[in-house]
């Protein structure tokens, strides 16, 4: 049985799993930086141990000083949260090789869906549609442009070890095609250590849809039916909402179904979310598999009524999976807005600082998962999101109304946020009546842009 965890990670992700950890009976280790000395995970975890120099190559990075960390402390697991080292396989093996659980699924399923060439093949295989592109990675410009000319322009050459929006590149003509190739491969080599690139036909305006799962090492798996999240700016998810308002409950049961399938298949043991993009006639095609938590588990934790990281736990524990399908009964509407300290008005640059004053939202339906605090100072070397607010209704315009009513609420003083942006998403028709893809974010800024409100 886990009795001790480690939590390699920072930030609201790790305030997140120690809590469920706390009410579990299980004691936890964070690690921190010399930056987040006086972080919140640091000062919640049963034991706290400074791993490094505020770099994320020497500390949240830090393989060697992480699983040294979880042995001297005693620890029986390391929880990678989102991030970081949460889907390298590497990782995942030494921690086994130290005789640790990894608490995520088996490291050749992290390597095999986290190579998004190969999880494409394997996707393909199950008989889950894929959309269109390359058998595999594209290894020069020639090899490309000849396959480019198969699959059609528009296309996306995109990096076939990472994800989060990094290494990929639109490309609209043969002419774009070189430059592109060579950008996508820097950025992918830059972000994930794998220079590897892939490509397939660009689906125009999609939606973005994702389907949560939950399985156990006994072949058992179950989804948490799905995810809507397409307000994106550049491949970044701002609001996700749960479920998608305007998917046919037809299409619902197809996607979730295939989720479930392609988990069958590779032999899928843990927590993880199935992807997919939907175009414009309704078809579905698979994009990726995260292969841990997502940063937006909480709206679906908000409609089912399940800790999706307790069973995270339980499944790393070879604990049997004791719901079915016919046990989640999801009802209701939630939505969850990321809150960045950054500076809409300058291009969404980070605004790192001191939080002079902090009021968070409360009532019934409203969520907060945090790790920032009055006087808290945001340390300039890691990602911007430092809030996540999540809101549960009845019907989705109740969810909106109450989302809006949080943020007004919600006071952060002494840094600069994206609240007000939120707020003005909120309030745009579009979004309110559920019509919006994935190109709606830039459209919407735009808008802003001409009304004085620059970006």
């Amino acid at each position: 049985m886990i009795r001790k965890i480690l939590i390699a990670n920072r930030g609201e992700i790790a305030v997140r799993i120690i809590r469920t950890c706390r009410e579990m009976g299980i004691q936890t280790v964070a690690v921190y930086s010399t930056a987040d000395k006086d972080a919140l995970h640091a000062q919640l975890a049963t034991e706290a141990v400074c791993i490094g120099s505020p770099r994320s190559a020497d500390s949240y990075l830090n393989v060697n000083n992480i699983i040294q960390a979880a042995v001297n402390t005693g620890c029986d697991a390391i929880h990678p949260g989102f991030g970081f080292l949460s889907e390298n396989g590497d990782f995942a093996r030494k921690v086994q090789e130290n005789g640790l659980i990894f608490v995520g699924p088996s490291p050749d399923l992290i390597d095999k869906m986290g190579n998004k060439a190969e999880a494409r093949r394997l996707m393909k295989e199950a008989g889950v549609p894929i959309v269109p592109g390359s058998e595999g990675v594209v290894e020069t410009v020639e090899d490309g442009l000849k396959k480019a000319d198969e699959i059609t322009y528009p296309l996306m050459i995109k990096a076939a070890g990472g994800g989060g929006g990094k290494g990929i590149r639109i490309v609209r003509s043969a002419d774009e095609f070189p430059a592109a190739f060579m950008a996508a491969r820097s950025e992918a080599l830059a972000n994930f250590g794998n220079g590897d690139v892939y490509m397939e036909k660009f689906i125009e305006n999609p939606k973005h849809i994702e389907v949560q799962i939950i399985a156990d090492c006994f072949g058992n798996v179950v989804h948490l039916y799905d995810r809507d999240c397409s307000f994106q700016r550049r491949n970044q998810k701002m609001i996700e909402e749960a479920p998608c308002f305007s998917l046919s409950e037809e299409t619902r049961q197809t996607i979730t179904a295939d989720a479930v399938k392609a988990c069958r298949y590779v032999g899928y043991n843990s927590v993880g979310t199935v992807e997919f993009l939907l175009d414009k006639n309704g078809q579905h095609y698979f994009m990726e598999m995260n292969t841990r938590i997502q940063v937006e588990h909480p709206i679906t934790e908000m409609v089912c009524g399940i800790d999706i990281v307790k069973w995270q736990i339980r499944a790393a524990n070879r604990q049997r999976l004791t719901i079915t399908q016919q046990d989640i009964k999801p009802s209701g509407y939630a939505m969850e807005c990321r809150i960045n300290a950054e500076n809409v008005k300058q291009g969404f640059v980070p605004s790192p600082g001191r939080i002079e004053f902090m009021h968070l939202p409360g009532g019934r339906g409203v969520r907060v998962d945090t790790a920032v605090y009055t006087g808290y100072e945001i340390p300039p070397f890691y990602d911007s999101m430092i809030l996540k607010l999540i809101t549960f209704a009845p019907s989705r315009l109740e969810c909106i109304r109450k989302m809006r009513a949080a943020l007004e609420e919600l006071i952060i003083d002494g840094i600069e946020t994206n609240i007000d942006f939120h707020y003005f998403v909120l309030h745009h028709k579009k979004f309110v009546d559920g019509s919006y893809d994935t190109s709606f974010a830039g459209t919407f800024i735009e808008e802003l842009k001409q009304n004085e409100y620059v970006v």
